[in-house]
């Protein structure tokens, strides 16, 4: 991404002086703005490298960019405009705009939760990456026999292999420090004390204390307890614990602030850390640590039991679930609980599962690219590239999820069908093969292509992913991922952008000279594209409507105001009202509603036709004036196949203001119980400065229905 479009999202989300805080997980920009209500979803998405947007609750906004995230994240930061901006404001400041939007709601509270669990994964998630390839390389050199069995601590490896084991270990072994860091940081407390505090449960006198402890069983575990000042302490490995740092921050967070409210400043420097530590040390040892460990072992114990009842069962229910846990953040929780069973188990039997969740996304990402080179739509073939390979490679579905899934809501139930399948073939298969918790993995991995090895029986793990990767791509491809509504916008953008490519010369050359004479936008030229009524009656033909290619486009004159006539007789309504998101939330742009009282709909202007659905349900025009509309008859009525409707023109005619594009029988679309609600779009909206609704209440055909104002 260039310099210029990472301008572009400062612009498009507010601007510098909007913005509090900026941060980036692996795959996203995340804002915390000042007012989020004025952002434009829409334009933020239609930024070259951008793959989609996520507004979220407490005036935050992310912007999904992909792996990339971090150059994105700096050239943002580099930015002169950003001197100023994209850091806390003051302590002072923010506390003050915090409690000037009031009470926060259920949402955001929320977002608080999922969002302060993901900040403290989100910058070790690249280490993770990197042990999670050498945990693989271990595996595949056991399964070609190269070295015994890895991950059996009995196992005695050569002081070579020791090494390169090592290289993982290191970051799981204290992965609860870097926890304790990444947490307490996102609390804006010191993150060098949340890792001094977790770092005294480490020590390895801490742990040695266990030797002269007493032995209790507790749910058929063994539980070491020594007395300290006449208290008891219990003695746990707190290696790759991640629920007791994250309590201990959540903790440590309130009272850091409080002790910086009563001490005074001049001393806060000595006081502030030492009775933190003071405090957080013993109540991190006595009763935070062990309750984190009972409650990750609490949760781990559900899951196996659930695996333990029916592995089949257990194989089909986590990869149906995950599409919804990830955009909620529920994951996280889930990928500590897989920590803990490879520390207390040996081994986890969540990630097999879960692989098929991600092969079902990865291949649904894949249909949507194949849709992509064939419509030859550039933007969606770089954002499925990009998502793609990050799922491959990388294990990471989140540029997926937020850049393509969440948009086209036809991809969810076809990827759900081959989460099923692939959960289906683990199912079956570990029946068959009598594996007794199923697919397996004695380490944390990311499941993509580089980590297949890691599994206990792989090709039975590959053969499910595979089968969740086709069927996924292949639903997709078959029914695509748009619905006809979006696929005919597209179609209908193109169209315009390949006119408006043929004529760019000739135009560009006359629309020069005419700037040099002094009279193409030197004034506003007001315009109207009225057109006959049905009676042949009406307001004349559109004012300086020019022949194509001669000069510039009359509603695109730098200040020109151009009214849009209705093309149907009816009631106008607000887009607001049509039932169906895709228009009433403008995802396929501004415009207005008409729910007709006639049975024809006419051309609102002269224009080219670029769309002409055979099925009638939708048209789209590119007008002379170089306003651009979609006219979409009824709600899903493209579901009657046609009947019906009686198409009056084809793609390429052009046709004059008030020629009939198309006339339908009212009594089959209401026997079918479809809306004939019709919505009318300006398509090429962000050429212009804004289009707004003027016409309300009943219209006739060429009744003015919205005002089209140019750029400047």
């Amino acid at each position: 991404m260039s310099t210029s479009e990472a301008s572009e999202i400062v612009k498009e989300v507010g601007g510098p002086g909007n913005i509090v805080s900026l941060t980036h997980c692996a795959t996203r920009l995340r804002f915390q703005l000042r007012d989020a209500s004025g952002v434009d979803q829409a334009k933020v998405e239609a930024i070259p490298g951008v793959l989609g947007a996520v507004p979220q609750g407490g005036d935050r906004f992310q912007v999904v960019i992909g792996g990339g995230v971090q150059n994105v994240y700096n050239e943002i930061q580099a930015l002169p405009e950003m001197a100023s901006a994209g850091a806390p404001d003051s302590a002072a400041a923010t506390k003050a705009a915090e409690r000037a939007k009031g009470p926060r709601g259920k949402v955001a509270w929320l977002d608080s939760l999922f969002e302060f669990l993901s900040d403290s994964f989100r910058p070790i998630l690249g280490a993770l990456l990197g042990a999670s390839l050498f945990i693989t390389f271990m595996a595949l050199m056991g399964t070609l026999g190269v070295i015994p069995n890895w991950a059996d601590p009995r196992t005695e490896l050569s002081p070579s292999w020791q090494f390169v084991n090592l290289a993982w270990k290191s970051v799981f072994v204290f992965l609860p420090l870097m926890v304790a860091y990444n947490a307490s940081k996102k609390l804006d407390v010191d993150p060098w004390i949340g890792f001094a505090v977790m770092a005294v449960v480490m020590l390895p006198g801490f742990t040695q204390m266990g030797e002269q402890a007493e032995t209790f069983t507790l749910w058929g575990s063994e539980i070491h307890v020594v007395r300290v000042l006449g208290l008891p302490l219990t003695i746990f490995d707190y290696s790759s614990q991640v629920f007791p740092p994250l309590l201990m921050a959540a903790v440590l967070g309130p009272l850091y602030k409080l002790l910086r409210r009563l001490i005074p400043e001049n001393v806060q420097l000595i006081f502030v850390p030492f009775l933190s530590m003071l405090v957080m040390i013993p109540l991190t040892a006595f009763l935070i640590g062990p309750i984190g460990v009972y409650a990750g072992a609490g949760l781990a114990n559900l899951l196996s039991a659930i695996n333990n009842f029916s592995p089949f069962i257990f194989a089909i229910v986590i990869p149906l679930l995950y599409p919804f846990m990830v955009p909620l953040g529920l994951h996280w929780p889930i990928n500590a609980i897989m920590l803990l069973n490879i520390q207390n188990l040996g081994y986890d039997y969540i990630q097999g599962p879960m692989g098929a969740w991600n092969f079902a996304c990865f291949g649904a990402t894949a249909g949507v690219l194949v849709i992509a080179a064939r419509a030859k739509d550039t933007q969606m073939r770089q954002t499925a590239t990009g998502a793609l390979a990050a799922g491959l490679l990388g294990g990471i579905s989140e540029p997926s999820l937020y850049g393509i899934h969440l948009r086209y809501k036809r991809i969810y139930p076809r990827m759900l069908v081959g989460c099923f399948t692939g959960g289906v073939i683990i199912g079956v298969g570990s029946l068959v093969l009598g594996l007794p918790h199923g697919i397996t993995t004695h380490a944390f991995v990311f499941t993509s292509l580089l980590t297949i090895p890691a599994f206990n029986n792989i090709p039975l793990y590959a053969i499910a992913v595979a089968a969740a990767f086709f069927t996924s791509m292949v639903l997709v491809i078959i029914s695509d991922y748009r619905t006809p509504e979006q696929k005919a916008a597209f179609e209908a953008s193109r169209a315009a952008a390949a006119a408006q490519q043929e004529e760019g010369a000739v135009g560009s050359t006359v629309a020069a000279s005419a700037a040099s004479a002094g009279s193409a936008g030197s004034a506003a030229v007001p315009t109207t594209g009225s057109i006959p009524t049905q009676e042949g009656t009406g307001a004349a033909p559109a004012a300086t409507s020019a022949p194509t290619g001669t000069t510039t486009r009359a509603a695109l004159v730098p200040g020109a105001v151009t009214v849009l006539a209705s093309p149907l007789e009816g009631r106008a309504l607000p887009l607001t009202r049509v039932p169906d998101p895709v228009f009433s939330q403008g995802t396929l742009g501004p415009g207005a509603a008409i729910e007709p009282s006639s049975d024809t709909v006419h051309a609102p202007g002269d224009a080219t036709v670029i769309v002409a659905q055979k099925t009638g349900h939708a048209f789209g025009l590119k007008l002379d004036d170089g306003i651009e509309v979609l006219i979409h008859v009824g709600i899903d009525t493209v579901n009657l196949d046609g009947k019906g409707f009686d198409v009056k023109v084809t793609a390429g005619q052009h046709v004059s203001a008030g020629d009939p594009l198309v006339t339908f029988d009212r009594g089959i679309i209401d026997e079918a119980g479809y809306s004939l609600i019709t919505p009318v779009i300006v398509t090429n909206h962000r050429k212009f400065a804004s289009v707004r609704q003027v016409g309300s209440g009943p219209v006739h055909v060429g009744d003015p229905l919205l005002e089209v104002s140019a750029q400047g």
